[in-house]
């Protein structure tokens, strides 16, 4: 081989070599630049996980704590978007409650009542409200009929109450109340804020995870 022929090739080697070392180069900055980059977190989604309606769970912990809904919270019930407009705060013989005026997207108003009940079994007992059409009735101490079902007394009483936010009501005044249960199970309540004429709703029991506070008022 002449010199001519080995200084060729030294020098094609050589070049090989330099660019083989530039691309092992930049591999090695591509890599180093990919993992020293800052991972981004992800805040995690706080959705209550409902408990099953036969297993009622922990308040706060499996599912939403309805007692921590505030006046001007956004909810949803089963889903539904509502607004907590305001609240009665309800007492009457050593037993507690609130009951939250709500609207709807559509404007509609329909009250949730939640009561905390001690005893050997304690439990929450949360419900929402249907008006119903009363034509002027007035509570019976007895049995009554109505659209066609048969309700019985269970409890009735005179409650004193605090309003906060938009009620509709006073500040603070008295609350006469009568509650009736079909044989079906059903509730049917009376209610009228001494003066007022009375009116009437039926209950719909909600299970635990019904509730999810969505946004908190500011």
């Amino acid at each position: 081989m002449s010199m001519t022929s080995m200084v060729v090739l030294g020098l094609s080697i050589a070049t090989v070599l330099l660019l083989l070392g530039a691309f092992l180069a930049t591999m090695r900055q591509d890599r180093k630049g990919r993992t020293s980059s800052p991972p981004v977190e992800v805040a995690p989604i706080e959705t209550p996980l409902p408990a099953p309606v036969s297993a009622p769970g922990h308040a706060g912990t499996d599912y939403t704590d309805p007692r921590t809904i505030r006046v001007g919270d956004r909810i949803e019930v089963h889903g539904s978007p509502r607004r907590v407009l305001g609240a009665l705060f309800v007492s009457w013989q050593g037993q507690q409650w609130v009951e939250y005026l709500l609207r709807d997207s559509a404007r509609r108003f329909q009250w949730l009542s939640v009561e905390a009940h001690e005893g050997d079994s304690p439990h929450l007992e949360v419900q929402l409200w249907t008006d119903v059409p009363t034509q002027g009735m007035v509570p019976a101490k007895s049995m009554l009929i109505m659209e066609g079902v048969e309700f019985s007394p269970i409890e009735r009483g005179t409650a004193a109450f605090r309003s906060e936010g938009d009620t509709g009501h006073p500040d603070r005044g008295l609350l006469d109340f009568a509650d009736y249960r079909a044989s079906d199970g059903r509730l049917l309540s009376f209610e009228r804020i001494q003066g007022q004429s009375w009116t009437a709703s039926y209950a719909q029991p909600l299970p635990p995870g019904s509730i999810t506070i969505v946004r908190r008022a500011s």
